[in-house]
């Protein structure tokens, strides 16, 4: 069922995709539209952040050659700036789905915790982990000089998202809008076009940051369907942070051999 709010709108991809933008970031776009018209660009999503990821670099290229910090410094920053421009929107998803993954129990029962907005021990660490080592990562492919691997890591972790949507089966909520416009066209689509970018911006290296995001993606899919059967926008957010912190993992392996 349509918004009413929107009831008159005609659907426009240009102010979808300014909708998509208002909607994951703090930019202060301020363009709206209904969440089904909004969704129906899901796919665009990693090219939207193709330009995040190019703004993070930019913030780490100022830290570490104009401000000279040390590379883990610069790491931390621009992890906290892809955090605050994405208004920290999935880290929360990740905590909700660490809590009902380990909680005991039928999916029924790991569904209620994972939507519960108590945050767990297991949640927490969660968090916490996947911050380390994202910040771990873009670490290290700075002291490859590879400052491109952080387009490519913020980019390719909507495609993480998009290839759990793409699996999923989708459960009521907001995640569910995103699961049901994905389909194998518009992603294969959207992976090619993301798939350029990365041989573009770093070769056979950015080819394999693309594949772990899709590795990451899958990853994260079979794991909530193990444990939850159905998906929503807490598993989608985990797989974006998942993803970003894998893609840097397969990154660097390629960059070192």
């Amino acid at each position: 069922m349509e918004d009413d709010y929107f009831k008159d709108e005609k659907f426009s991809p240009f102010k979808s995709i300014l909708g998509l933008v208002t909607f994951s970031t703090i930019l202060p776009i301020n363009v709206f539209t209904s969440i089904e018209y909004m969704t129906k660009m899901t796919w665009f999503w990693p090219i939207i952040h193709f330009f995040i990821g190019a703004l993070a670099a930019g913030v780490a290229f100022i830290c570490q050659d104009f401000l000279h910090f040390n590379p883990l410094l610069v790491a931390v920053i621009t992890y906290a700036f892809l955090m605050l421009i994405t208004g920290f929107n999935h880290i929360d998803g990740v905590m909700d789905m660490a809590d009902g993954v380990m909680v005991h129990g039928d999916a029924k029962k790991k569904i209620s915790v994972m939507k519960d907005s108590m945050v767990g021990a297991g949640g927490i660490m969660a968090a916490i982990l996947i911050a380390l080592i994202t910040i771990a990562g873009i670490c290290n492919v700075l002291d490859y000089r590879f400052i491109n691997g952080i387009i490519i890591c913020e980019m390719v972790a909507k495609t993480s998202l998009l290839t759990t949507a793409l699996t999923s089966k989708p459960i009521d909520g907001i995640g569910s809008y995103f699961i049901r416009s994905t389909n194998i066209v518009n992603y294969a689509v959207s992976t090619i076009i993301v798939a350029v970018l990365c041989f573009l911006l770093g070769n056979i290296v950015g080819i394999f940051g693309l594949i772990g995001a899709m590795f990451a993606g899958a990853v994260v899919s079979l794991i909530a369907k193990k444990n939850f059967g159905v998906a929503n926008g807490d598993v989608l957010g985990t797989s974006n942070e998942i993803g970003r912190a894998v893609a840097l993992l397969f990154m660097i392996i390629m960059l070192f051999y």
